[in-house]
């Protein structure tokens, strides 16, 4: 399953819509997604599971490109 994952570059930065980014990843569940995250320095706000017409909708954006972790 893909995820989006919505975090702060710094971990002990507040989360601040201005600041957050994301990025896409592809993993078994939420805390699997985490657990391939947890070596990052990064405060992750919250992680949304991709599928269907939310899936194609970001595929067509410009900023998707899946990790590879």
């Amino acid at each position: 399953m893909i995820f989006k994952v919505l975090y702060q570059k710094l971990q002990e930065e507040a989360p601040v819509r201005e600041h957050t980014s994301s990025l896409y990843l592809e993993a078994d569940s939420i805390q699997d997604a985490r657990e391939k995250l947890s070596e990052r320095n990064i405060n992750i706000e919250y992680i949304h599971a991709l599928d269907g017409a939310h899936l194609a909708y970001e595929k067509r954006s410009e900023n998707f490109e899946l990790e590879s972790l």
